[in-house]
């Protein structure tokens, strides 16, 4: 196994911890656990997002949170789904997360998916179509951006129209906020290809092959070329999930038990993974890093995240540092 520098960024539980209907007083684990990151020098921590799919904790108002608690960490969503909010309102509230962070937001951004009634009820419960939300995501994306400019700010769209809109705070960093728009080789989406070259400050992929991840980066890449974009500039980013423990049935067990609670079936079987040995996992993320993974977002399928960061940090971790 040849190891190579990656990012290194760890998922928190913002819907795990809701599992087997457990809601805790507050936020003090996930806290703990994202200062636990930042003091061992990983990259950064990231949240998840969804409504009523999947319910969980607020991501922005987490990681507003979470700003407040760390100094150096990234502090990034994957993936956020702009399409279901108002994008003037959450071009505030990305502004003054940013601001609160001191310029540490990245926002990984998908359009989401409508593949079963749960996430069709989702667009339903936020009063918003769900045919053309591929549009209504692109053009969130545009205003998000355009409002980060600090000037005045005019859209014409489809779904939404702003004139000479002004927005405060603004992001100061140069270029403002990163946005990583999601991007899978199984959605087979030239739409999706097309967003994140024109878009996107990198992409953010989840559950594809280290080969499939590897024709992403070369379409997007490709595509961002033909644009005049410096194809170099675009971070490359992938999502894993994982289980270890020397037990192999028992990491296996406690991940199904988890990702069936998590979506309500298991789906997607052996994408998810690998469980077990923590060398297996070390092995898998220098797969990715060879297939062009730039930052790698670890997910914990476990209802014990605190033990598997541990693992984490004694076991894979320095194989990367």
């Amino acid at each position: 196994m040849t190891a190579s520098r990656v990012k290194l960024g760890i998922l928190l539980p913002t819907r795990g911890l809701l599992l087997r209907d457990q809601q805790p007083p507050n936020i003090d684990r996930l806290i703990r656990l994202a200062e636990t990151v930042e003091q061992a020098g990983l990259d950064g921590v990231w949240v998840g997002d969804s409504l009523v799919a999947k319910p969980r904790m607020e991501p922005l108002a987490v990681l507003g949170a979470l700003a407040a608690r760390t100094s150096r960490v990234r502090l990034g969503t994957a993936v956020l789904l702009p399409a279901l909010r108002q994008p003037v309102l959450l071009a505030q509230t990305l502004a003054t997360v940013e601001l609160i962070s001191g310029g540490r937001l990245v926002i990984g951004a998908g359009v989401g998916g409508a593949f079963n009634d749960d996430q069709k009820r989702e667009w339903e419960a936020a009063g918003v179509p769900l045919k053309g939300r591929g549009k209504r995501f692109e053009e969130t994306i545009e205003i998000l951006q355009g409002l980060g400019s600090g000037e005045p700010y005019t859209f014409n769209g489809r779904d939404f129209s702003l004139d000479s809109t002004l927005m405060r705070p603004v992001p100061a960093r140069e270029g403002g906020i990163p946005f990583l728009l999601a991007s899978h080789y199984r959605a087979q989406s030239q739409a999706q290809i097309r967003r994140a070259a024109r878009l996107g400050a990198g992409i953010i992929s989840i559950s594809d092959t280290p080969n499939e991840f590897a024709q992403v980066i070369e379409q997007v890449t490709e595509r961002a070329a033909e644009l005049g974009r410096d194809p170099g500039s675009l971070e490359k980013t992938f999502y894993i999930t994982v289980n270890m423990d020397p037990d192999l049935a028992k990491a296996e067990a406690d991940a199904v038990e988890w990702l069936t609670g998590y979506y309500g079936s298991d789906i997607w079987g052996t994408r998810w993974g690998p469980f077990g040995a923590h060398e297996r996992v070390a092995a898998r993320i220098c797969e990715y890093v060879a297939a062009g993974a730039e930052t790698i977002v670890v997910r914990f399928a476990s209802f014990e995240p605190e033990k598997q960061l541990d693992i984490f940090l004694e076991k894979v971790a320095p194989v990367f540092a």
